[in-house]
């Protein structure tokens, strides 16, 4: 019976291709600059395709076929695994036999004819101009916290970073002057994003008057801290963000995400073009930005019903 892929743990045995397999994770973490929680996920859906070819009597990288590798992921579909976990385990598998091919292992890629799983891309969830106002316009309290989260909400949405990217901002990443922060993303890759005039005056609130009573007297390298010292948390971030989404009388519960996804939309809504956006969030594809370039069936209507040219003519 074929084990189930969400039980399976990280691949251990005698495998032939085990070196290779090997050099493969410090491949990924060092050519192409992965994460640990990405380089984590390939190791666990690498270690199911393992175990599915131990179990078939395969031990050889030669003998895997397309259409054994079509049978790999009809596998995971009946195993029920989602379909975003299905699409991340296909490109493992097909980023593992890229490096086998390159690395001589084997003589030619039973993936390149390989159909990808059918993975519907999800629209990404995003507030409305106006209720991303309400949410960065909360009154602020006296405490030096309230001027740290009010800084916080307003860099985020403004360089449309990712949380972590938030809460581990550096001074020394911050050019006030100039109006821009230095991130540093994904794989360490480092970009530069501006974040305009009402970012920059409530970080410069802030660092000048709120920042120091938090750390009292102490030093940190991080912008956001709390009176502890420490740079804020991810769960104290979320936890911050959606008191102020309640106190904003905000429907839909923010999230750190919805808030990036809402720094895209507005700006493609707004004329800008598609290779800046790719630039500020930084992705790598510029497919991964397509996705915000989404407009609703009323937005359509009105475009058409403004510009195609028989309903002037009707009217």
């Amino acid at each position: 019976m074929s084990p189930d892929p969400r039980n399976v743990p990280s691949a251990s045995g005698p495998l032939p291709l085990e070196p290779f397999i090997e050099r493969y994770w410090d491949h990924l973490r060092i050519a192409r600059g992965l994460t640990r929680n990405t380089v984590l996920a390939y190791r666990g859906d690498i270690g199911t395709f393992q175990w599915y070819l131990r179990d078939r009597g395969v031990h050889d990288a030669d003998a895997v076929t397309p259409l054994l590798l079509s049978e790999f992921l009809e596998h995971l579909y009946r195993s029920g695994l989602s379909s975003p976990s299905r699409a991340r385990s296909l490109a493992a598998v097909r980023s593992l036999f890229r490096f086998l091919k390159q690395e001589g292992a084997i003589t030619a890629n039973p993936t390149v004819s390989l159909r990808s799983t059918s993975r519907a891309r999800r629209l990404p969830k995003t507030l409305s101009l106006e209720d991303v106002t309400r949410l960065l316009e909360v009154p602020s309290g006296a405490q030096p916290e309230d001027s740290r989260d009010r800084a916080m909400v307003e860099v985020l949405y403004a360089a449309g970073l990712r949380v972590s990217e938030l809460i581990l901002l550096r001074i020394d990443q911050c050019n006030l002057d100039a109006g821009y922060v230095g991130v540093t993303g994904k794989g360490d890759k480092q970009r530069v994003v501006p974040i305009g005039r009402p970012a920059v005056e409530q970080l410069q609130k802030y660092l000048l008057a709120a920042r120091p009573i938090l750390l009292k007297q102490r030093s940190s390298r991080f912008v956001f801290v709390t009176r502890r010292g420490s740079p804020l948390t991810r769960q104290g971030f979320w936890k911050l963000l959606r008191a102020r989404g309640q106190r904003a009388g905000i429907a839909r519960i923010p999230s750190p995400h919805m808030l990036r996804h809402s720094f895209a939309t507005h700006l493609l809504q707004r004329g800008a073009d598609l290779r800046s956006v790719q630039a500020m969030l930084g992705h790598a594809d510029i497919a991964t930005t397509q996705i915000y370039t989404h407009v609703d069936s009323s937005q359509l209507k009105k475009v058409h019903s403004a510009c195609f040219p028989r309903n002037k003519s009707r009217q």
